[in-house]
């Protein structure tokens, strides 16, 4: 594949395409006709998926209004409690979280997740950005059924700056707000079967879709694009 179709395949998906959204089945079907383009008869398979439609989304600290965006799947709340921010995963620290509304230091996986439920936290805040660059945005975030397994705590996403300011000015109490539609979507695979010498599979997998904020080139346009190197190869050998 040469250069100049890399960069165009780049510029004709430059555009958010969320899991489940129309943006994702789109992107689905150009690369589905890529593999056409070349020959092979890809298909699309659709599957459910966890979606939900955000109504409200506010978190209040100390009676000031802090920029947020709601954790999709996170239900539905209206819950004040102590702020607690959250500066390691030791026993100490976790011990901290009961009946607190937790500022997570760093990404909320999996295990983080479960340890705020463990030791009682009542909702939890966590941020994205860089201090030090002068935009303000958030990204969209979603608590995964896999994670919260039916034990939802409400959540929101703030700025990093605003994380930075709540610490530093050793804030007290905050108010989480959250009121969402949540529903089944469908989301796609897109899938090249290429007969082999043998009845058993290699997988060769990337997906094609994006964060909120991105238009995904690198998150994982390059890898798809890989995948159409590939079969490009095997259309001509």
């Amino acid at each position: 594949m040469e250069a100049n179709q890399i960069m165009q395949i780049f510029a004709d998906t430059a555009f958010v395409r969320m899991g489940g959204s129309p943006e994702e089945l789109r992107t689905a079907e150009y690369i589905q006709a890529k593999c056409a383009e070349m020959g092979f008869a890809a298909t699309i398979e659709g599957f459910e998926v966890d979606m939900a439609d955000m109504q409200e989304a506010t978190l209040t600290v100390d009676g000031a209004t802090i920029t947020c965006k709601g954790y999709r799947g996170a239900g539905c709340a209206d819950i004040e409690a102590p702020l607690y921010y959250l500066r390691g995963d030791d026993k100490h620290a976790l011990s901290g979280c009961k009946g607190k509304i937790v500022l997570v230091d760093g990404y909320l996986g999996y295990w983080i997740y479960q340890d705020l439920l463990e030791n009682g936290a009542v909702g939890f805040i966590t941020y994205d950005g860089n201090a030090n660059y002068a935009d303000r945005d958030i990204d969209q975030r979603e608590l995964r059924s896999y994670v919260h397994k039916g034990n939802k705590l409400p959540g929101v996403n703030i700025n990093a700056k605003d994380a930075i300011a709540l610490i530093r000015d050793d804030a007290a109490i905050a108010h989480i707000v959250l009121k969402q539609n949540e529903y089944k979507g469908q989301s796609h695979n897109v899938i090249l079967d290429l007969p082999g010498e043998t009845d058993e599979y290699i997988a060769f997998t990337a997906h094609y879709d994006s964060t909120s904020l991105s238009q995904g080139a690198y998150d994982n346009m390059s890898g798809a694009v890989g995948l159409l190197g590939l079969v490009e190869h095997f259309a001509e050998n």
